[in-house]
C-alpha cells in the first residue's frame, strides 16, 4: 500500500525540501503539511499547486493520517515540543525522520521517546543553505536501523540533496554529532573571511583582491559568504539564511560537546562572541554572516560596509 508522507515544519530549509518532495519524490499521494503558523502551510500549499498537499489542522492531525513524518524544527525545545504532541496519537509502527539541528543527547532521548510508543526513528539533519534546499542540493547525514535509513532514502539523494551521508546502523545521535561539529567549519569560515575582509580593507588590500584569490582558491561556500558581505546582504535582508538565534544555539552545543569531551574550541569561542554581538547590532534580524559587521565594528570601522 503507498505510503502517506507527512512534514511538520515549515521554515527557512523546509519549504524548499517540501518543494522538491512533492516535485521529485514520486509521491502517490498529498504531502500532509504543518507549520505552527498555518498561514505559512497555506502560502507553501498554493505556491506547490493544486492536489500536491494538504494542510494539516494540527500535529496529531498531520500524524494521525501519515505513515513517514519529518519534522525540521529550529531548535531542541520546538521537536521536543512537537515529538510530545505527536506521541498522544498511536504512533505504533510510523517512521519519524527528524531532519532539526539539534544537540546529539535531544536526538539520542526523542529516538528514546519514539521507539518506546512502538514507532521507529531516523536522524536526518543537512548540511546546506536555503538556497540550495531550494535547489535540492543539500546534503543529508542519515543514521539509525538500516531498515529504517533505507525507507527514507528514496526521498533524499536525488530529491531533496545531492549526496548522503550514510551512517546506517548507527546510533540516530551519530548523525547530529556530525552535524553539530560539521557546523563549527562554517562558523570558523565565516569568522576568518569576516577578519580577512576586514583586515584587507584596513590595511589597504582591499576585498577585490580578497575575491580573486578566494575564487580561485576556495571555490563554493567561501565565495558565496565573500559575496554576501561585500554586497551587504549580511544587514540588507528581511528574513535572514541563517538566524544569528540559530548560529548561537549551534555554537552553544559544540562547545558543550566539547566540555564534555574534555576539548576545547576556541575559535568557537571567539565566533560566538560575535555572534551576541550581531545579535545586539541587529536583533533578530541578524545572520551567521553579521559576524562581518562585529569584526569591522570591533576594528573602528562601521558594522554596515
Amino acid at each position: 500500500m503507498a505510503q502517506q508522507l507527512a512534514w511538520l515544519g515549515l521554515g527557512n530549509m523546509g519549504r524548499g525540501m517540501c518543494k522538491n518532495l512533492v516535485e521529485k519524490g514520486n509521491l502517490s499521494k498529498p504531502l500532509i503539511i504543518f507549520n505552527r503558523t498555518q498561514k505559512r502551510a497555506d502560502d507553501l500549499s498554493e505556491k506547490l499547486g493544486a492536489g500536491k498537499t494538504k494542510v494539516g489542522s494540527s500535529v496529531d492531525d498531520a500524524v494521525s493520517r501519515s505513515d513517514i513524518i519529518f519534522t525540521c524544527l529550529g531548535d531542541d525545545s520546538s521537536i521536543n515540543d512537537v515529538i510530545a504532541t505527536a506521541m498522544q496519537s498511536d504512533v505504533k509502527g510510523k517512521l519519524f525522520v527528524d531532519c532539526s539541528t539539534v544537540h546529539p543527547d535531544t536526538t539520542k532521548t526523542l529516538n528514546k521517546i519514539v521507539t518506546g510508543k512502538g514507532a521507529r526513528f531516523v536522524a536526518c539533519p543537512v548540511f546546506g543553505a536555503p538556497a540550495m534546499a531550494e535547489g535540492g542540493q543539500l546534503v543529508t547525514v542519515l543514521a539509525g536501523p538500516k531498515e529504517d535509513v533505507d525507507q527514507v532514502k528514496p526521498y533524499t539523494k536525488g530529491v531533496m540533496g545531492r549526496a548522503d551521508i550514510d551512517y546506517s546502523g548507527q546510533a540516530p545521535e551519530n548523525a547530529s554529532l556530525m552535524k553539530v561539529i560539521g557546523n563549527t567549519f562554517i562558523l570558523q569560515m565565516v569568522e576568518a573571511l569576516s577578519e580577512g575582509h576586514t583586515v584587507a580593507e584596513k590595511c589597504g588590500l582591499g576585498t577585490d583582491n580578497i575575491h580573486a584569490f578566494l575564487e580561485l582558491m576556495m571555490p563554493g561556500p567561501y565565495v558565496a559568504y565573500s559575496t554576501r558581505m561585500r554586497q551587504g546582504d549580511y544587514y540588507k535582508r528581511e528574513e535572514p539564511l541563517f538566524q544569528v538565534d540559530l548560529a548561537i544555539k549551534d555554537a552553544n552545543h559544540a562547545l558543550n560537546l566539547a566540555t564534555a569531551s574534555g576539548a576545547k574550541m576556541n575559535s568557537v569561542e571567539v565566533a560566538k562572541k560575535h555572534l551576541q554581538d550581531v545579535k545586539a547590532h541587529a536583533g533578530e534580524k541578524g545572520d551567521i554572516a553579521g559576524i562581518y559587521g562585529a569584526v569591522r565594528q570591533e576594528s573602528g570601522l562601521k558594522y554596515e560596509n
